[in-house]
């Protein structure tokens, strides 16, 4: 009795810390960003006092929700996706390994929160039609993506394919239908998806024994964005995509502190409502493999339970944050800063918002987490965060530029991908496995929830057009990492060459050191 009393102290002790270190993490990545929404509040774009106290409420449900989730996302969603992964790959048994991954792919995919968003924002598309064709599309591609893992074909060669026949049958897509196109590869990459998805690679690729198996873990989050974009353009042929529309996120006035809480109690049931539909069709998969292939042990089993617990509450409140807190801020300032007679200050302004809003995408901790274990710390955080950031901040200077130009977004994608896949010859393979996956843990919910209301908060206040103007920020989010640590990875092969040392293989990993020099 007492070593059972004190076996279950040390571990409450250990997920005390765990979760002190996790919100410390997640308190670091927003409070930049709710700096800077300060300094403008009490500067140049003043904004009515309840929206502002609204969204320093939200600011606290972010951190306490990232903190609970990443948290359940190490100690659940990752084991779930490693451990299916690897007994899928054990069996030898290519129908096991095709029809599980693509069964787990669509489920996780219906159960992404921002897929339903996208789709209730396209009215010419029946939602259904629009989150089964985004659904099967990753889950296609994510067999696809397994598949790369156990023939060890080269990522750079797949995409390539891919995104020429991308391009192709957008030329017979109509215009208003691109940015729904590309914005659905990028919010199906989001806090449900990218934990399981990732770790079912790094499982399988555990299977291998040869030194490129680490590499290979990587990558099918940038297969999994492709997929989306695929079917949703075949939609688009489908359907008439004239009259489609964004609706604009309304604007909550509160006068008493009484009705400040209703904004958020009121909320309250509905985000519990959708994060346990998404998260539940997740758990009743997870029951059912360990029922019939894991056969976990009751420690293990009760482990990721507790673990998926802390995803759930802490994905509710992250979502509370950020819908009730953090839409209507990001809305509000971009019409006061368009309104503004110097409104190019949306270019700067938006920029150093998305160098810093980046890290508070839950996906992008777990991408981190994930590239330090799978290379034992030879990629370091900071390396790949600081390039993340940059390649972002890019993005959304090239959205506000849009949105002040009414820029045609495809004289962006079409060059910018092209720079991406052209690199992908010349750099390293494992930097080019995580740019790709990079650009899609990039474009998450607080790009969705505060970005893009930006956009089209500015684009409201200029009279552009939402759709053309101001939509294909998430897909513009989701591009400029694959460029940003591609280039981190050509720096770091030039310095090599400098030196007049031959440049490492593709599946060899560096030191910390050198690759902090990069930075």
């Amino acid at each position: 009795m007492i070593i059972e009393y004190k076996r279950r102290r040390e571990e409450i002790i250990i997920f005390q810390t765990e979760l002190q270190d996790k919100i410390k993490e997640s308190l670091t990545s927003v409070l930049p960003v709710a700096g800077i929404v300060l300094l403008l509040c009490f500067t140049i774009a003043p904004i009515p006092s309840s929206t502002l106290m609204a969204f320093l409420i939200g600011v606290v449900f972010v951190v306490v929700g990232m903190g609970l989730f990443t948290l359940g996302a190490d100690s659940a969603m990752t084991p779930i996706g490693e451990r299916t992964g690897a007994y899928i790959t054990k069996s030898k048994k290519l129908w096991m390994v095709i029809t599980v991954s693509f069964i787990l792919g669509v489920i996780v995919t219906i159960s992404e929160p921002d897929l339903q968003v996208l789709a209730s924002q396209v009215p010419t598309v029946p939602n259904m039609a629009m989150i089964l064709s985004v659904a099967i599309g990753v889950g296609v591609f994510l067999v696809v993506a397994l598949l790369r893992i156990l023939f060890s074909i080269k990522l750079s060669h797949l995409l390539i394919g891919c995104y020429l026949i991308v391009f192709a049958l957008a030329a017979f897509v109509p215009a208003d239908f691109w940015s729904v196109a590309f914005d659905s590869g990028g919010v199906t990459t989001g806090p449900m998806t990218v934990p399981v998805i990732m770790a079912l690679g790094t499982g399988v690729a555990a299977t291998r024994s040869d030194g490129r198996a680490g590499n290979d873990s990587f990558g099918l989050v940038a297969l999994c964005s492709v997929g989306p974009i695929l079917t949703v353009l075949i939609l688009g042929l489908i359907f008439s995509p004239d009259g489609a529309f964004y609706e604009p996120s309304e604007i909550p006035m509160a006068e008493t502190s009484r009705d400040l809480g209703t904004l958020f109690l009121g909320a309250f049931p509905h985000y519990l409502e959708e994060v346990g539909i998404a998260l539940g069709s997740v758990i009743l998969f997870f029951l059912l493999f360990n029922l019939i292939a894991l056969k976990l042990k009751k420690k293990t089993f009760s482990h990721i339970m507790a673990g998926l617990l802390c995803t759930y509450v802490g994905l509710v409140l992250f979502l509370l944050g950020v819908n009730v807190g953090f839409m209507p801020v990001g809305n509000y300032l971009g019409q006061i800063l368009a309104a503004l007679p110097y409104k190019w200050v949306l270019i700067p302004i938006g920029m150093i918002i998305g160098y810093f809003i980046v890290q508070a995408e839950p996906a992008v901790h777990v991408l981190n987490r994930q590239v330090v274990e799978i290379t034992s710390g030879a990629i370091p955080a900071k390396a790949l965060s600081t390039s993340l950031s940059i390649g972002v901040a890019v993005s959304i200077g090239l959205a506000m530029l849009r949105v002040l130009t009414g820029l045609n977004i495809m004289y962006i994608l079409v060059p910018g991908y092209l720079l991406a896949l052209g690199l992908t010859f010349a750099v390293p393979q494992i930097f080019t496995n995580i740019a790709f996956d990079a650009g899609g843990v990039a474009s998450g919910p607080m790009t969705a929830t505060f970005l893009l209301p930006l956009a089209m908060g500015a684009c409201e206040a200029l009279g552009g057009n939402l759709t053309t103007d101001a939509f294909g920020l998430v897909a513009m989010v989701a591009m400029t990492p694959l460029i940003t640590i591609q280039f981190l990875g050509l720096a770091y092969k030039k310095k090599i060459a400098g030196a007049g040392t031959a440049a490492p293989a593709a599946e060899t990993l560096w030191t910390d050191d050198e690759i902090i020099e990069l930075m």
